[in-house]
């Protein structure tokens, strides 16, 4: 600070504000199946990357999505709800998924039905150990009648664990996901960036047309398919666009493996009707993912007790 000759006070010129550092680490989002995880990080990064429907198990893949705001790139790690009911091999790799997703990130999304909790979330909270922050996000609040009973369960629930934060919300309001962004933004580390800002998913369009086409044959479907029946990309190819202004062609090749003869029947249906409207569904929601047009192509297989053994497991894309 100076003095001039009128006794005022001249203020020091202000040095240049340094570059604010940026941030960036890893976000697991994990709780029991059907909680909202893959339509919560849907909403994190702002666009559709991991599949959802009302079936247990939708997702069986460690997911990663990226959003980049500001200073900081969030890394969201979506993983399968960690299964307690079914002991076959297919279950055994996708809770090994989830235990591996736990073990090296910044912070941890515990996501529960806000009011309610049972052996099946307690076990996925019997996993978190003390060393990393865990935030309890206290989902589908908007599904509460009395939200005067959500304070006491808050309290329960502190009992349970040592979590840093309480974030009751719902994942379908975004003023509820910008304030979980917020909340996040807090616990990860100043580092640089591990993805591009644009990038939004570390799965490859290969990838993300084996989920589409598995959300579509469980939402077609509903209950009476078992969560078994899976989906194998057979081929994968792109054509350059034939003029300019023109999109790209993207052609897919995919077979739906199903259980029993009964069950194949059921994603054909009548006249093949069923299977035909999963590929459409399928096709109009890629090409909006790829901004490209799709030709897609579907078969079904039988192959019985698939799902039990642990060579056809990884042979099949499970870990």
């Amino acid at each position: 600070m100076n003095m001039d000759s009128d006794n005022t006070i001249a203020a020091t010129p202000s040095q240049p504000d340094a570059p604010a550092a940026t941030r960036c680490g890893l976000i697991a989002i994990v709780g029991k199946p059907n909680v909202g995880k893959s339509t919560l990080l849907n909403a994190l990064v702002g666009q559709k990357i991991s599949i959802t429907s009302r079936k247990a198990q939708t997702t069986r893949h460690r997911i990663t999505g990226m959003h980049t705001l500001g200073q900081t790139q969030f890394v969201f790690v979506d993983t399968p709800g960690f299964q307690t009911l079914h002991g076959n091999a297919l279950n055994r790799s996708l809770n090994r998924t989830v235990q591996g997703a736990i073990q090296d990130v910044d912070l941890i999304l515990f996501v529960a039905e806000a009011g309610r909790f049972n052996q099946a979330d307690a076990k996925v909270l019997s996993l978190l150990g003390a060393g990393i922050p865990v935030l309890l996000v206290a989902n589908k609040l908007d599904q509460v009648t009395q939200r005067s009973d959500v304070a006491p369960w808050l309290q329960e629930m502190q009992q349970r664990h040592a979590f840093a934060e309480f974030v009751p919300m719902s994942a379908k309001n975004a003023r509820d996901v910008t304030r979980l962004l917020g909340i996040c933004e807090k616990y990860l580390p100043e580092q640089p960036w591990f993805y591009d800002a644009d990038e939004l998913t570390d799965r490859s369009e290969r990838f993300m047309a084996s989920e589409m086409v598995r959300e579509k044959l469980f939402r077609l479907t509903g209950d009476e398919l078992p969560y078994t029946s899976t989906v194998v990309i057979d081929q994968f190819a792109e054509e350059p666009p034939a003029r300019k202004g023109q999109k790209r062609l993207v052609r897919i090749a995919a077979t739906i493996v199903v259980e029993r003869d009964g069950h194949k029947a059921m994603v054909i249906g009548d006249k093949g009707e069923r299977i035909k409207r999963i590929g459409t569904e399928t096709r109009v929601e890629l090409e909006r993912l790829y901004d490209a047009k799709v030709f897609i192509e579907l078969w079904v297989k039988v192959r019985s007790g698939w799902a039990d053994d642990e060579a056809r497991v990884r042979s099949f894309g499970y870990d």
